[in-house]
């Protein structure tokens, strides 16, 4: 895939290009295949890791994919505007602040053999900052032509952790203006509690395990008027969380679901806000 510098990538959304690149880093990969008022992004589907940094962490591949966000950009990969993360939530995470995006434990695990550098701790938020200045000048853009815009944040979290029931998708809202856009948010429920699961029984909430405090949603909550950020988790019934095993049939479901909510989602947005 091409790679461009950050200020390439930025200068092709501004004169309104269509492409498919990932940063010259390789850390995310932006596709653009047509300019619409709605974004899907899965920013912790990635799980490289630079080797300066795998040869210093305590935790094996399996534990960093474990609270990684595996096939999150599959599941929204048919739209015209994705944005995925590339790299490790333990290399820097983008949905925390700068201030914490890099940690020193997570999950109760010491993450590496030794402490950081701040040439490497530099290094991983730079790539941070460069992110959201893409996404910056993204939004930016879409809302100069459609005076709106939406936001899919997908993410993956571990139902096996909890001891109640859980919803397979929870969309959290706590940060959103709720007077303008809470009519969307519980327009999303219907449309994700509608998803065609097979035997799995598709329990849906809104601030259930998770409320909608990440760094991406506040940036754009923040930067913006009038876009909307749907933090959406997708609890991790489309794998083994303690082997690793994929199930492809559950996969193809949730993509297909995600195919059809999305589409019926966007559209009443884009008529009523756009």
């Amino acid at each position: 895939m091409k790679k461009l510098s950050i200020e390439k990538i930025i200068e092709k959304i501004e004169n309104e290009e269509l492409f498919d690149v990932v940063a010259e880093d390789e850390s995310f990969r932006l596709r653009i295949d047509e300019y619409i008022p709605y974004i899907c992004a899965a920013i912790h589907n990635g799980h490289q890791m630079r080797a300066e940094l795998l040869n210093k962490t305590l935790l094996t591949d399996y534990e960093r994919w474990y609270e990684e966000d595996p096939f999150t950009a599959d599941f929204v990969s048919q739209f015209p505007i994705l944005i995925q993360g590339n790299d490790s939530r333990f290399e820097y995470d983008l949905n925390r602040d700068p201030e914490n995006a890099v940690y020193e434990t997570a999950w109760g695990k010491e993450c590496w053999k030794e402490p950081l550098s701040q040439e490497e701790i530099d290094r991983s938020l730079t790539k941070h900052y460069n992110f959201y200045k893409v996404v910056h000048a993204l939004v930016q853009k879409l809302e100069s032509k459609f005076k709106s815009c939406l936001v899919y944040d997908i993410h993956s979290y571990n139902w096996k952790r909890w001891d109640r029931k859980v919803p397979v998708f929870n969309i959290g809202s706590e940060l959103i203006n709720h007077n303008k856009y809470d009519s969307y948010v519980n327009l999303w429920k219907d449309e994700l509690s509608e998803i065609n699961l097979g035997e799995i029984e598709n329990i849906t909430a809104i601030n259930d395990v998770f409320f909608g405090k990440g760094c991406l949603l506040q940036f754009l909550t923040e930067k913006f008027d009038n876009t909307l950020v749907l933090a959406t988790e997708v609890s991790k019934i489309y794998c083994d969380e303690l082997t690793g095993e994929s199930y492809p049939e559950i996969i193809f479901m949730i993509r297909e679901g995600f195919k059809t909510a999305i589409v019926n989602h966007a559209f009443e947005f884009v008529k009523n806000e756009t």
